[in-house]
């Protein structure tokens, strides 16, 4: 499970990059009842999605030249300039490199060997979202990656992380569960899964890193999805003592998960 402590190497932040961040805000209000508040009242620009009163995602204009709409999860980091230099050694690529934001803390971001987007943060007066782990919120990080073992390397190198594989039903392939360093299996917080870059079709066949959000009804969160104009690359289908998810793509083309997680055992 994600928590709020934000361990090192624990995802902590994530915000989506949109061409239009009105048409994406109005979208995931339907979706999943979220509000944007902009960060500077004369702009759009940068803002936070949030509910019930809590920061839960941040919401951006999509910059980068040829850049697509997409996701961005932030991975805790103690030092985000040793993070950075990591990356380079591993033989990733610095996409944008360290920078301050305003005393909130310190970010960079990257693509990983494989051609994976993720970034990092360092905890200033903010230290990540408010609220994770439930309706609404981030529940989990997926990676769909060309390279399992490449992938595995490459953030064992960076964060530490410990993978445990697990064998996907119906002869899929293996799943590999990710926990923070030095931390128990209960606080897993995401996965990495092998595919042929003929099945990574939002990309052109790079993998890439999406989020995980909760919901209390799979079947009626993809009902909003397609009614605000989303679309369905797979699902709602029931996953064995996982629960019932869907993968979901934005009117804009960015994708996340929505699941209803199994019942957990009752004591």
């Amino acid at each position: 499970m994600i928590t709020t402590d934000f361990v090192a190497g624990s995802p902590c932040w994530l915000d989506l990059g949109a061409p239009d961040v009105k048409a994406a805000a109005e979208f995931y209000r339907s979706v999943f009842g979220w509000e944007y508040q902009p960060m500077s009242p004369d702009s759009d620009d940068y803002g936070a999605f949030r509910l019930n009163g809590k920061t839960v995602a941040g919401l951006g204009k999509l910059t980068e030249e040829g850049a697509r709409p997409a996701w961005m999860i932030y991975f805790c980091v103690p030092d985000a300039d040793a993070a950075t230099e990591t990356v380079r050694q591993s033989g990733g690529m610095v996409r944008v490199p360290p920078m301050d934001a305003g005393g909130e803390g310190r970010m960079a971001q990257f693509t990983d060997p494989q051609g994976g987007q993720f970034a990092v943060w360092q905890p200033g007066s903010t230290k990540g979202v408010d609220a994770v782990d439930d309706t609404g919120t981030l529940s989990w990080t997926e990676l769909y990656t060309t390279d399992m073992a490449g992938a595995k390397e490459f953030y064992g190198n960076l964060f530490g992380w410990r993978t445990q594989d697990v064998d996907l039903p119906g002869g899929g392939g293996t799943y590999a569960l990710i926990t923070p360093a030095g931390q128990p299996d209960e606080r897993m917080h995401g996965g990495m899964m092998q595919l042929p870059a003929e099945h990574l079709e939002l990309t052109g066949g790079k993998p890439y890193w999406h989020p995980v959000f909760g919901s209390a009804d799979c079947d009626a969160t993809v009902e909003k999805v397609q009614a605000g104009g989303g679309r369905v690359q797979m699902g709602p289908e029931d996953a064995p003592d996982v629960g019932r998810l869907a993968v979901c793509v934005d009117p804009a083309g960015a994708d996340f998960v929505v699941l209803t997680p199994a019942p957990g055992p009752q004591g």
